[in-house]
């Protein structure tokens, strides 16, 4: 497997509170990477370092490197807007805009140059027969976004971001607020895109974690307490902390 992300001695603060403390970790290319952990634990926190989410809080201090094709994501230098086509992110709540279907979808790919219609209308169906969309709202693409229903709005979502064809998905505990006939659809479709994408996951949901990941991480307290595959994690942990954590002991 190839190395997509690098995360390398990675510390964060907010003012005077350490938050993640000397993550490393490496995310390989079409794999699903599960990030698990108690509330308050830095999985949120980290996901949102990988594209520079973070930078929008203004006392956030953030130390060591993400490395993305071979450069680091935290270089001056760097273009964060290219930064966030290539790494998209769908979040807890979905969020679409109040604008139709059609437009939502084609918000993105329009905002970095694509203007021409019949491939705007090529790229929206394509992204929502991946989010497998299309046959729900084919017949209402121009109607609005938000009369979906809430599986629906994050399907979309998860549309929208593939609009822009990244490389990474970030996925903040996308399926927290929906119910669980919407969120197996959400987890066949990330089995399913790792073909084509790499996925980080922050969930709440352990079992969801043993359904769909290939690697998982535990955090505690800002810290990496254990990172391997998920079924070493799951079924032969190397720490006590994983394992007390695994079987329902807190969290």
């Amino acid at each position: 497997m190839s190395i997509m992300i690098e995360v390398k001695n990675l510390d964060l603060h907010y003012g005077d509170f350490k938050a993640l403390h000397g993550i490393n970790m490496e995310i390989e290319e079409n794999q699903v990477t599960a990030l698990i952990g108690p509330s308050g634990c830095g999985k949120s926190t980290f996901i949102r370092t990988i594209n520079r989410m973070n930078d929008l809080i203004d006392s956030v201090k953030i130390d060591g490197e993400i490395l993305y094709g071979g450069e680091n994501i935290y270089d001056q230098r760097y273009d964060v807007i290219e930064l966030r086509k290539r790494i998209g992110m769908v979040f807890q709540k979905p969020n679409p805009f109040p604008m139709s279907i059609y437009d939502n979808i084609a918000y993105g790919p329009r905002i970095h140059g694509k203007k021409n219609k019949a491939e705007l209308d090529i790229l929206v169906e394509k992204s929502l027969h991946h989010a497998a969309l299309w046959e729900e709202v084919k017949d209402r693409i121009q109607s609005p976004a938000l009369g979906l229903s809430g599986g629906q709005q994050q399907r979309l979502c998860l549309a929208r971001t593939l609009a822009v064809e990244p490389d990474v998905v970030l996925m903040d505990e996308p399926t927290s607020a929906l119910d669980p006939v919407s969120t197996a659809k959400i987890e066949d479709l990330v089995h399913d895109l790792k073909k084509d994408y790499t996925i980080v996951i922050v969930t709440h949901n352990m079992q969801q974690a043993g359904r769909i990941s290939d690697k998982t991480a535990f955090f505690l307290n800002g810290y990496i307490e254990e990172f391997g595959t998920t079924d070493q994690i799951f079924f032969n942990p190397v720490s006590s902390k994983t394992e007390a954590y695994i079987s329902g002991k807190f969290g």
